[in-house]
């Protein structure tokens, strides 16, 4: 089929399921849908591949195994996948996120800019609207205060008005439309920047909150909300880690326990645990930016009152950009309230994929099972491989890095998110790897490992042990974001391949480069050289063809210049030649110190004069 038929049937496939789901109580996204269908096609297990024309009994399996796997809202494995779904739809960086609420900011500001921009103001009243239009503007850019609120209307008015009063909208009206903009952004930077001054003088500021000391007080609480719920977590992966090598120790726990989906809900775990760093390290971020703008804060403003103090008229050239300093900073503490609320919303959000675990392992059911289990933290799993470290010299051909011998060890890329390489694919088990044991890089990619023991197994083919891992993610498709692997699965080819190498479910995407060139004059240059526009020279031209009217050429031939041959000489031209006289040397001598000593004369009537020469040897030079 070609690839555009598969990508109709595809989504031909993924709507079907989206009604069959809707019709049973579950409304879906279409992303959800779809990466269900990506897990079944690629878990080996159901043995599908597309490579071959779907026939309409293919199309039924698949399209029941994904209803049947979205509306079993008891797999820890769909928790997780709504979650990675969640995560990836809505969760920015800071940067992203800023960017984009300023775009929508300029966006909900366009149509008063534009209003502002394309008047065309004639007489008095006309004028003092557009005014008015420029206080609208200037209040809602800056944020401080509701345009309802007269009395915020007024102070925002009267700090225009200190900086551009009425008569200088005849000078405004003739800018251009850019400089128009550019000005009514820097008259919103001014008037923010004296409205925080005269809230901080007590002259003012109403409709302004103390953005620092909600941001000082709000930033704890929220990180505080993370760390509970990293500690949750963590303990939950611990207590599943020790049930699942229990369950492979004593065949009588693997009988016991193999009703219940540990290994599942340990990913869900994991999972939960990844996004709740990242999102944990925004908030660190954000308290120490905040941390900084407090301080530039509080010195810009002690500058700008030094600077004002009780001076009746000041230089605009100070203190204008202490002004746009401070709206600056302001809108820094508006940002970063702006992602503090984010990363709030999303901590609460995330928590609903958590719920499962207690459905399925209420407090008094995991207490019973880990009785007689030894329960392990990261930390103590850690701390027991520190002493051991892998021996370079039994490797010949793998190269080993460790933190005396590599430079920024701290920041190589691990692969699995930092797990054990050779415990996913062997055990099915999240165990945190230990760089002090030996980071093996293996292809331009660094894997780190559990204990020494696994180091030494994995190292002894590391290709086998990675596509052990493969084919655990193919099972479990949520490990797919969990251990990073998006960007393998871009190129694997199924667990069906093994079996038939002709036909593959996933094919490599064909790449090339490639490039283009235009002429840069694609029509032929139309300019005429001949012409003129200067008048005097034209009647100069004219002149000069009517005088060549009058004239003729004359020639002649003379009986010596008849038949006579061309004669030419050829000469040798002189060649450079250069010579190297002999070179230049130089020596250096020592400087004289001579000194006299008793020129003043003394005591006695008599000068007694002493010479003294303290000039150093040559050879000593």
């Amino acid at each position: 089929m070609a690839s555009d038929q598969i990508e109709s049937v595809i989504k031909k496939i993924i709507r079907q399921i989206g009604r069959e789901c809707a019709a049973r109580g579950q409304t879906l996204s279409e992303t959800l849908v779809a990466f269900m269908v990506k897990a079944v096609v690629l878990d080996p297990r159901n043995d599908f591949n597309v490579d071959r024309i779907l026939t309409k009994k293919d199309v039924q399996n698949l399209t029941q195994l994904c209803v049947t796997r979205l509306l079993d809202t008891t797999n820890p494995s769909l928790s997780t996948i709504k979650m990675q779904v969640y995560f990836d739809m809505n969760y920015a960086n800071r940067a992203e996120l800023l960017r984009e609420q300023h775009c929508v900011l300029e966006g909900r500001l366009a149509p008063v800019v534009r209003d502002i921009t394309d008047s065309r103001p004639r007489v008095q009243e006309e004028m003092k609207n557009v005014y008015q239009k420029i206080v609208s503007y200037v209040l809602l850019s800056s944020g401080l205060g509701s345009p309802t609120d007269m009395e915020v209307v007024r102070e925002v008015t009267a700090a225009l008005q200190s900086v551009f009063p009425q008569t200088e909208m005849i000078t405004f009206i003739s800018l251009s439309k850019k400089n128009k903009e550019q000005q009514l952004k820097n008259l919103a930077m001014l008037v923010t920047g004296i409205r925080l001054y005269n809230k901080e003088c007590g002259k003012g500021g109403r409709g302004i909150d103390d953005l620092p000391a909600i941001l000082n007080e709000a930033i704890p609480s929220a990180t505080e909300s993370v760390d509970e719920g990293l500690n949750t977590c963590h303990t939950l992966a611990h207590q599943y880690t020790a049930l699942l090598e229990s369950m492979q120790e004593d065949l009588h726990r693997y009988t016991q326990l193999s009703s219940f989906k540990l290994r599942e809900a340990l990913f869900n775990v994991r999972q939960y645990e990844a996004f709740l760093c990242i999102l944990l390290s925004d908030a660190i971020t954000s308290a120490q930016e905040v941390e900084k703008m407090n301080v530039q804060f509080a010195a810009t403003m002690e500058q700008l009152k030094n600077t004002v103090q009780n001076k009746v008229s000041i230089d605009t050239r100070e203190v204008f950009p202490l002004f746009v300093a401070l709206s600056n900073l302001w809108t820094s503490f508006q940002d970063e309230i702006l992602l503090l609320s984010f990363l709030t919303n999303m901590t609460n959000n995330l928590q609903q994929f958590l719920e499962i675990q207690s459905q399925l392992f209420p407090e008094e059911v995991l207490t019973l099972l880990l009785e007689g289990v030894t329960v392990k933290s990261d930390e103590e799993r850690i701390r027991e491989t520190m002493g051991t470290r892998v021996n370079v010299s039994d490797f010949k051909n793998q190269e080993w890095l460790f933190p005396e011998t590599t430079d920024n060890f701290d920041q190589l890329l691990i692969q699995y998110h930092g797990f054990c390489a050779h415990a996913i694919g062997v055990k099915g088990l999240t165990l945190p790897g230990n760089p002090a044991i030996g980071i093996l890089k293996h292809k331009e990619r660094c894997y780190v490992f559990s204990s020494r023991e696994a180091a030494y197994i994995f190292a002894q083919d590391p290709d086998k042990f990675i596509q052990l891992n493969v084919e655990k993610a193919k099972e479990h498709a949520e490990l797919i974001q969990l251990l990073e692997l998006r960007h393998q699965f871009e190129y694997l080819a199924p667990y069906a391949q093994a079996r038939n190498a002709d036909k593959c479910l996933m094919k490599p995407t064909t790449k090339c480069d490639s490039s283009t060139q235009t002429d840069t004059h694609i029509l032929p240059p139309t300019i005429v050289t001949s012409y003129e526009w200067n008048e005097w020279e034209l009647r100069r031209k004219a002149i000069k063809l009517a005088n060549l009217r009058r004239k003729l050429t004359h020639a002649m031939q003379t009986d010596l210049s008849h038949m006579r041959r061309e004669n030419s000489t050829q000469v040798y031209l002189p060649k450079d030649v250069s010579t190297q006289t002999k070179r230049d040397n130089s020596s250096n001598v020592p400087r004289p110190q001579i000194f006299l000593e008793g020129l003043r004369g003394g005591s006695s009537p008599t000068t007694h004069m002493v010479k003294v020469d303290l000039t150093r040897a040559v050879d000593e030079t």
